[in-house]
């Protein structure tokens, strides 16, 4: 019996490119265990590692599975269960193999269409698991050895971010792409978007009809979006100095949630009319001149700090990071939507690493309302109402609003009305990555960015990238705290403060 009575996946061929690499072992193996956990995974899929390393089917289904066992014994983040189940492990590895194999020869596709026509079904995706400088070398690989014709089967590329380094180079990795497929081929991944409470953002907008009367500008004053990390580069630091904050979350962690928040009513729930909606929205950021882009942006970096009593390196002193690296960990920008829901409104987006808690959220803070009743009392300025939604660690949605504290004294309190996913849902043990896993399998889209989506977003981002390049300083910020004061400035120009996280 498949969970909740959905159907299982059909059978497929998954093609994992990069099989030895973090991203499997920590959150793809896990997410497949998981599906299979739940019935998911329809008997007919089977889960193929391709990689440069010699290995045996055995050998790569063991290193899989010791890693499993060592995460549940941990009770890691990503870790399937508490426990690793021998029996429903040993199912799910009878239909793991491998292959060894050099990205860039060709008879490794060769290797791969073989497997194909022994499996039968047709029917594989091919999960480009690989550092971005191969995407589309694999593509036209698959192109050219007819991986990619749907005659025998469906064939789907999923890709994961980044997606390009800029507008020109998102441009041209998704004319490689339509040049051997169709859109409708393509999965740009974001596994933001897998977590339940994002998805939830878009039940909670449509189909509560208290929402909807207030979710515009007549009653938001602004929208914060915060991605905080208390986490360093750890072992990225070669990619991460090439990249920085802003290229690795805005353009699609931060601008995704950013969408699900600001998009309008789709006309239906199916992956073209949501994706269009959101293409919208992305495209309507407004573009800043450069001198604008500059004000209204903030790169920060992390130096020497401390957690409680433990002493944080700064990132200049990571390992494989240029140790005079100008590369930024935190970015805060300002961004604004140019339509008729959303003009005046400011999105205040920000993301670092080494920050003081783990905190990815959603506050929307309203208009105040007025207060001429209360002039004779202490209260000077009645404090916003905000609505949060956080997305980790704690997943839920609060709302604040001021009560009356209990007294002959006509004080104020906040106090929070709202749900904990965990206080109301069984929840299973999840990477965040089964629902898109799931939908790649089944040929749903509706989670998964369009080529247009993306380069909109990386439109958006352009300025501040152009502007950076030419001047912009990189300010300091201690490890263990909230980041740099110039991005509570940013905030103070339009009389507004971060809502506080954690």
């Amino acid at each position: 019996m498949t969970k909740d009575n959905v159907e299982a996946a059909p059978p497929t061929t998954l093609f994992l490119f990069g099989a030895h690499g973090d991203l499997v072992k920590r959150l793809l193996m896990p997410a497949l265990y998981n599906l299979s956990r739940d019935g998911l995974l329809g008997n007919g899929v089977r889960i193929v590692g391709v990689d440069h390393n010699d290995a045996t089917d055995a050998e790569f289904a063991g290193k899989l599975e010791a890693f499993l066992r060592e995460q549940a014994r941990s009770k890691g983040a990503e870790a399937p269960e508490k426990a690793l189940d021998a029996k429903r492990w040993a199912r799910l590895a009878k239909r793991i193999s491998y292959i060894a194999g050099d990205f860039l020869d060709d008879s490794t596709y060769q290797h791969i269409k073989r497997t194909i026509e022994a499996h039968r079904s047709g029917n594989a995706v091919f999960y480009l698991a690989t550092s971005p400088r191969f995407f589309a070398d694999v593509v036209r690989r698959l192109g050219a050895a007819g991986l990619l014709s749907e005659e025998e089967g469906f064939r789907r590329v999923v890709i994961e971010k980044p997606f390009g380094s800029d507008l020109a180079t998102a441009e041209a990795l998704n004319a490689c792409l339509l040049k051997e497929m169709s859109e409708k081929q393509i999965y740009r991944i974001d596994h933001y978007l897998g977590k339940e409470t994002v998805q939830n953002i878009l039940v909670s907008r449509f189909s509560n009809g208290l929402f909807e009367a207030f979710w515009n500008n007549h009653y938001i004053d602004h929208v914060q979006i915060t991605a905080a990390e208390t986490v360093g580069v750890e072992t990225r630091g070669s990619f991460y100095d090439t990249t920085g904050a802003l290229r690795d979350m805005v353009p699609n962690h931060l601008f995704q949630l950013l969408a699900m928040v600001a998009m309008e009513p789709p006309a239906a729930f199916g992956a073209d009319a949501v994706r269009s909606e959101k293409a919208k929205v992305i495209g309507a950021i407004r573009p800043w001149s450069r001198t604008m882009a500059l004000k209204n942006s903030v790169r920060g970096q992390y130096v020497e700090g401390k957690a409680g009593r433990k002493k944080l390196a700064g990132y200049r002193q990571e390992d494989r990071v240029d140790p005079t690296s100008t590369t930024e960990t935190y970015v805060a920008l300002k961004v604004m939507i140019d339509n008729w829901r959303w003009v005046g409104v400011p999105f205040y987006l920000r993301t670092g690493k080494r920050m003081s808690v783990r905190d990815t959220e959603i506050a929307i803070c309203f208009k105040p309302a007025p207060y001429a009743q209360f002039r004779d009392t202490e209260v000077e300025k009645l404090k916003p109402n905000y609505l949060k939604i956080q997305i980790q660690p704690n997943e839920g949605m609060w709302f604040d609003l001021q009560a009356k504290r209990p007294g002959p004294k006509l004080e104020m309190q906040n106090v929070e009305l709202g749900f904990a996913y965990k206080d109301f849902f069984e929840m299973q043990p999840s990477t965040g990555y089964e629902t898109l896993i799931y939908d790649c399998l089944t040929g749903d889209q509706t989670l998964f960015q369009r080529a247009d989506n993306i380069e909109n977003g990386w439109r958006a981002v352009q300025p501040f990238l152009d502007a950076w390049r030419e001047a912009g300083e990189v300010q300091e910020y201690a490890a263990g705290s909230d980041g740099p004061a110039a991005a509570d400035d940013l905030l103070a120009r339009d009389k507004r403060e971060w809502h506080s996280i954690g």
